[in-house]
């Protein structure tokens, strides 16, 4: 099994792994394009209404049925909590205050006065749009500032391929989500920024690492040189990252399986944006690198060894 490890070339491979990518990211994008993505109310007008009923199990159906006695058909309610007392619903308008009291009272004359506790979350059309322009900028504040660090501390060539590779992972969780109309909300962005931050880290690990192997080598004359960094480099570090993908994936697993309904988005953006970083870190950012490398091994008046 180790010999076979040792014996397997990133580099030679690394197209495959190009196309496996861009599959996943072509399938989101034609979803996206045809679907849209399954916006949650932080990004679109309308209201999430939570209601917890003390002392008594719901079903889905149960509490269709209750919407539908208050006067709003066709909804689709989400049943959670320890006991299975807890509704989650979201309606694509805003709802008004007797229209929020009759669903209030309907859940009261089927479970007892006082039983029904409640909180609204309302988000109207200008603040929908406010908060998506928000989550746009925080993700590309976070995205330039990787790229001038990455930038001063090695070169442009690494910034570029980190950009690229933070751009896959944040790409493949969306496509999931649009290909699965999963919900988008402001937790989702969230876990996108925490994505965004354990790719880099992982990713500058083998950076450094290939940084340090050029330094140690005289001359890069051919292709083959560089693609040799490349392959010990990710070889040297890749117990390090098998080891912390399985923790956080596990860590990130949990959440998801054990956390509550109010977790399930980030869990399960954290959980496929882990298994992304991981991947993109090992076959995606340093191949990336490489092919940007490649062009400048034989230029004369450029060091090989400036990285």
């Amino acid at each position: 099994m180790n010999s076979k490890i040792q014996q397997f070339d990133f580099v030679q491979k690394r197209k495959p792994f190009f196309l496996v990518s861009a599959a996943i990211i072509a399938v989101g994008i034609v979803f996206m394009l045809l679907f849209g993505l399954n916006l949650g109310v932080d990004f679109q007008s309308g209201t999430n209404l939570d209601i917890q009923v003390e002392g008594n199990a719901l079903t889905v159906d149960e509490a269709s049925q209750i919407f539908a006695d208050a006067g709003f058909e066709g909804t689709s309610p989400t049943v959670g909590g320890s006991d299975s007392n807890r509704v989650t619903n979201r309606f694509a308008e805003v709802l008004n205050n007797d229209q929020t009291t009759t669903i209030i009272e309907t859940f009261e004359a089927k479970f007892g006065e006082g039983t029904v506790s409640y909180e609204e979350n309302t988000v109207d059309a200008v603040m929908a749009k406010e908060l998506s322009l928000k989550a746009i900028y925080a993700v590309s504040v976070a995205s330039i500032f990787i790229i001038l660090y990455v930038t001063i501390r090695f070169e442009w060539r690494f910034a570029l391929a980190a950009i690229l590779a933070i751009v896959h992972d944040a790409m493949i969780v969306i496509s999931i989500f649009a290909i699965f109309r999963f919900e988008i909300n402001l937790v989702f962005i969230a876990a996108i920024l925490t994505i965004i931050g354990y790719s880099i880290n992982d990713t500058i690990v083998i950076f450094d690492r290939i940084r340090e192997n050029v330094s140690k080598t005289k001359k890069l004359k051919t292709f083959h040189d560089l693609a040799t960094i490349v392959n010990n480099s990710i070889m040297q570090t890749l117990a390090r990252s098998i080891n912390t993908a399985v923790t956080v994936i596990f860590a990130a697993g949990c959440l998801l399986v054990l956390g509550s309904p109010a977790i399930k988005v980030f869990s399960l953006a954290i959980l496929i944006g882990l298994i992304s970083g991981a991947y993109s870190s090992i076959f995606i950012a340093s191949p990336i690198w490489l092919e940007f490398k490649k062009n400048s091994i034989n230029k004369p008046k450029k060091s090989t060894t400036e990285v």
